[in-house]
């Protein structure tokens, strides 16, 4: 099955998913979505780590079973190929999503969609619409540092593991382990974490 990957050690906390993410999921589906009413929000959030140098993006994990479809009295939560989204004209603003969520990822904002004027629940929905197109998750597509990547999962668990020994083993060492702007995020991100 194929689904978006975090790397966390890679992310610089530049924020681009979040922004591209709000984006790609307004009415314009351009820059001119800051000007939208209501504001498109994110539906990954990037969080800094323990570590000066580190940020964690934390996503939807699209569970199975998902607690938020089980807990949620509308069935506003679904599943359509193995993503869970939110039928936003379902939504009660009850919280139950999100109070049963075990990775803390269900935000509620108002949304364009819905005709009256409530706030529904907010999380992941997997760029489903984009994805069934043929198009990467809009958070992979504005990750330069490849902190976030989509595919199959045990492939990418796989490349992973490549990389790593590759690191460490000097029998591995025949190309480049991290992309090459991964450096120069690192310093900005220091840069900017310093201000």
């Amino acid at each position: 099955m194929k689904s978006v990957v975090v790397f966390p050690e890679r992310c610089v906390g530049c924020m681009q998913c979040m922004f591209e993410c709000a984006v790609s999921h307004s009415q314009n589906k351009d820059f001119k979505a800051i000007f939208e009413e209501p504001m498109p929000k994110p539906r990954i959030h990037v969080f800094p780590a323990s570590s000066e140098n580190y940020a964690f993006p934390s996503r939807c994990r699209h569970c199975e079973p998902a607690p938020c479809m089980e807990a949620c009295p509308t069935s506003a939560m679904k599943r359509e190929k193995g993503i869970v989204f939110v039928d936003v004209n379902r939504c009660i603003n009850c919280g139950m999503c999100a109070m049963v969520c075990p990775f803390g990822v269900i935000r509620f904002h108002f949304d364009w969609r819905r005709a009256e004027k409530i706030t529904v629940s907010y999380k992941c929905d997997g760029c489903i619409v984009g994805v069934s197109e043929g198009k990467r998750p809009a958070c992979v597509e504005a990750c330069k540092t490849g902190a976030l990547k989509y595919g199959d999962v045990n492939e990418l668990i796989k490349e992973e593991e490549r990389r790593v020994a590759s690191t460490y083993s000097p029998l591995f060492q025949t190309k480049e382990t991290v992309p090459e702007n991964y450096r120069v995020w690192i310093e900005l991100g220091e840069k900017w974490r310093s201000r």
